[in-house]
């Protein structure tokens, strides 16, 4: 069967305005964790990089048909994560077809988001991405990879990612916490350079999505 081409892949960074989502999962983990972090990241996007994103994120749920609408669709949380046959379907199918998927840590994540993320790749593990990959050059230089943002359990930082085909669709960040350093500043209280630096990676993260 010819793969599926979605609409938003023939967009580029300068076209109409465009929509990302957040992922509305089950089993009982607070997805809605940092909700200033998003709409933080869309504003600096469109400041910094040249995106038309809308500055309301939308909130999406894993099985829904809309999620195609999406070019990106970010999960986050502290608890329990779990996707239903028709939520790891839709899933699959979403990055199969040119969808991407960031997961953030936000701390407490990591023991429940892996089992899930093996129902949707069986066959396929999570690989480190390396520091000279495309999504730390640019637009902003991360020679060191992935920003460390919140100390957590005072490990280094390690994103994580599956490939198709070469390209990258699922994103997963540990140890990092970007979402806490998107928030506003008054949530965290984090210093203004820890919040550029969580910001500029955001925006790679995004350009990276709609330039690939």
């Amino acid at each position: 069967m010819k793969k599926v081409i979605l609409f938003f892949l023939l967009f580029s960074l300068s076209s109409f305005s465009q929509e990302i989502a957040l992922l509305k999962y089950s089993g009982g983990g607070d997805w809605y964790a940092n909700p200033t972090s998003l709409p933080n990241l869309i504003k600096y996007c469109n400041a910094n990089i040249n995106t038309r994103i809308k500055t309301k994120p939308a909130t999406v749920e894993p099985s829904s048909p809309d999620l195609f609408s999406y070019p990106f669709v970010h999960l986050t949380g502290h608890g329990n994560v779990v996707f239903s046959d028709s939520d790891i379907s839709n899933l699959k199918k979403y990055l199969n077809s040119g969808g991407f998927l960031h997961i953030d840590d936000n701390y407490g994540l990591d023991q429940y988001i892996r089992k899930e993320i093996k129902k949707i790749f069986p066959n396929t593990d999570l690989v480190e991405i390396p520091a000279t990959h495309s999504i730390f050059q640019k637009p902003f230089v991360f020679a060191g990879g992935l920003p460390k943002i919140h100390e957590h359990d005072g490990k280094r930082p390690q994103a994580f990612g599956i490939f198709v085909e070469n390209r990258l669709v699922l994103l997963y960040t540990f140890e990092c916490d970007l979402g806490d350093g998107w928030e506003d500043a008054e949530v965290n209280n984090d210093p203004i350079i820890v919040r550029e630096k969580a910001l500029k990676m955001g925006a790679n993260i995004i350009n990276y999505v709609f330039t690939n």
